[in-house]
């Protein structure tokens, strides 16, 4: 059964049940952009510790910040 199939029949449910099928499909749609992680696998770990050029951006942002306030 595809979508267009449906249509009618979710047309016809009364609200409660409309808001049901709703949040049955944003359950499930969140469910398939979960990133999932597998077992034993390592992942890197984005981090601005000991990020020079991190620091020096903060840095000019602050300044920038400063100069704004004064």
């Amino acid at each position: 059964m595809n979508a267009i199939e449906l249509f009618p029949t979710l047309r016809n449910l009364n609200r409660a049940d409309k808001l049901k099928v709703m949040q049955f499909l944003v359950s499930e749609l969140s469910r398939d952009e979960e990133p999932s992680l597998e077992h034993g696998a390592t992942y890197s770990i984005l981090s601005p510790l000991n990020s020079h050029a991190a620091a020096h951006q903060l840095a000019q942002l602050l300044k920038m910040e400063n100069h704004k306030t004064i």
